[in-house]
């Protein structure tokens, strides 16, 4: 299965930016997480760990809005009307990887497929036509 979503990012307002959508669309946080919740936090400025890690919002039934925080700390800075990613979700790895080979190839790797705290493979590339992509592989869960 694969599922594309959209990914946001902010300087430091994702909070209000996704309360702000709440109100919009309805629903509830599917997921809401600070950076204070990595392995690790204390020894990042105190500013950031109250940022948003990454907030997840599902805007009807296929669909889910997704966002972060930017660290100023870490140099990194959000161009709004750049500041977005295509969120692909895969269950088959070899899959996850394909696509992450195929998106990166002529582009750049932004973060290499890795193992991440939330997720068995996680990696960002922007394409050669300057799209970019997350790519994130959880196996599915069997009863």
């Amino acid at each position: 299965m694969i599922k594309l979503d959209t990914y946001l990012n902010f300087n430091g307002n994702t909070e209000e930016v996704f309360r702000y959508y709440k109100k919009v669309f309805g629903g509830e946080f599917s997921m809401f997480v600070k950076f204070d919740s990595l392995p690790g936090s204390e020894k990042m400025p105190a500013g950031d760990r109250e940022k948003i890690l990454n907030v997840s919002l599902p805007i009807g039934e296929h669909s889910v809005l997704m966002g972060t925080d930017l660290l100023d700390s870490m140099n990194q800075k959000a161009t709004i009307g750049d500041n977005y990613h295509i969120s692909i979700s895969l269950d088959n790895e070899t899959e996850a990887r394909r696509i992450f080979d195929l998106l990166s190839d002529g582009g750049e790797i932004i973060m290499p497929l890795g193992s991440e705290s939330w997720s068995a493979l996680f990696g960002i590339c922007k394409d050669r036509f300057g799209v970019s992509w997350m790519i994130n592989y959880n196996p599915p869960l069997h009863p």
